[in-house]
């Protein structure tokens, strides 16, 4: 059986990581807190759970973005790197723009929508949420 496996890191290069297994819905989230903490209209992520995602070289900084979740950084380049929810210590979701290969993992929808910056036209045909998805 094969394990997919997906590598990254920062901008820098001191800071790398990796994932393992499938990726747990990759969504484009356009939420303020996202836009605020990348300086981009939306940020990309895909979940991994948690036991699958390692860092494999420096150590992060941390910052509690919200009550609810915290990011983790590279404290020297500034890519943001990771996201979790402290009620979902088992899942950690990962910027698709930090990966090796930013095109292994497709988003499958669009998240936060009501939340999207005006001037921004999406035209990828992707389900949109005005919020989080509906829990399936």
């Amino acid at each position: 059986m094969n394990i997919d496996v997906y590598t990254g890191g920062c901008l820098c290069g001191r800071i790398r990581y990796r994932a393992t297994g499938n990726p747990m819905t990759p969504s484009h989230c356009h939420c303020e807190l996202c836009r605020k903490s990348s300086g981009a209209p939306m940020v990309s992520w895909a979940s991994f759970l948690a036991r699958d995602f390692s860092f494999l070289q420096g150590i992060p900084a941390r910052f509690d973005s919200s009550p609810i979740a915290f990011r983790q950084f590279c404290r020297d380049c500034g890519t943001q790197l990771t996201f979790q929810f402290h009620r979902s210590p088992d899942s950690i979701d990962v910027t698709l723009g930090s990966l090796d290969n930013p095109g292994a993992i497709r988003p499958v929808d669009h998240i936060w929508t009501k939340r999207q910056i005006s001037w921004l036209q999406l035209s990828d045909g992707l389900p949109r949420f005005a919020e989080s998805r509906p829990e399936s």
